[in-house]
Order: structure tokens, then sequence, then C-alpha cells
């Protein structure tokens, strides 16, 4: 196991034989980068990140790859959070929704990602992914779950 390094020196377990370090509590992680993830806004519970559409990120129709999307949604959704949390804040998706619209053939993609909570330890995201003229080709929706031990105590029901 190597260490991840986040804003400094907040370490957590990774698989791998070496450590990385991401530059700011916000920013994508290896995996994001490889997909060409950007952030455009992120803050007060919102995020907006775009990637473009490349023939690596296309699936065996010509068409982008569903997990591309997926990707973009849920990482959208994950810095909405991450602007809500103190760095270093330990949390995960734990379910997720995606409702596909239309194809990806070309350009720019945008998702736009929401988040409610926390309730207890748990957060809802939710995210809508355009294309380049504006279009909804995809719907995207996801629970995400703090660690315990951080702060967040689960939900009581009375």
């Amino acid at each position: 196991m190597a260490n991840l390094l986040i804003d400094g020196d907040l370490p957590m377990q990774v698989d791998g034989p070496e450590a990385f370090r991401l530059s700011t509590w916000i920013d994508t992680a290896p995996f994001e980068d490889l997909v060409g993830l950007e952030h455009d806004q992120v803050g007060e519970g919102r995020a907006t990140l775009s990637c473009l559409f490349r023939v690596k990120l296309a699936q065996g129709g010509g068409v982008m790859h569903g997990g591309a999307l997926t990707t973009l949604a849920d990482t959208a959704v994950a810095m909405a959070i991450k602007s809500l949390l103190p760095a270093g804040t330990i949390f995960a998706t734990t379910e997720l929704t995606m409702r596909f619209l239309a194809p990806v053939r070309e350009g720019r993609v945008r998702a736009e990602a929401t988040v409610t909570g926390p309730e207890g330890r748990t957060f809802f995201g939710a995210a809508t992914i355009c294309d380049a003229e504006g279009r909804a080709v995809a719907e995207f929706s996801s629970v995400f779950r703090v660690a315990r031990g951080q702060g967040f105590e689960d939900a009581t029901t009375p």
C-alpha cells in the first residue's frame, strides 16, 4: 500500500507502489485525469465539470462510452460534496443511477451537479450531462456516505 497525500500532509492508504499528491482538496485524481475531466466551477454544493469527446473514450459503436459519462457525472457530484466538507474527509459513492438520453459523438460534454445533505453521514447528488449544443444526454443520481468517525452522525429514526 502507498500513501495518497491531500493538501500536503493528510495521508490515505491506496493500492499501488507509488504515492501521488492531489495539489488541492478539490482536484482530479489520476483516473479522472486519464479520462480528461476539467473543473469549470466548484463551490457551495454545486460543480460543473467537462470532458472532451475523444476516440479513446468511445465504445465500439463510435459514441462516447457510458462509463466515461458516468465518471464525469460521479466526479462532478463528488466535487460538489467536497466543496461542503473539510479537506481530507473520506467519503464514497454507495449508490448511483445513470439514465442515458442521447448519444455523444463529438464535442465537449458538461456535467452540472448539485448535492443535498448531509442527512447524518449521507449526501444525495444529481447531475445532468449536456452535449456541446446544451442538449441533455444523460441524467445521474447518487448517494454518498462519509466514513464513520469524522464528525458526521448516522441519522436516527424515532
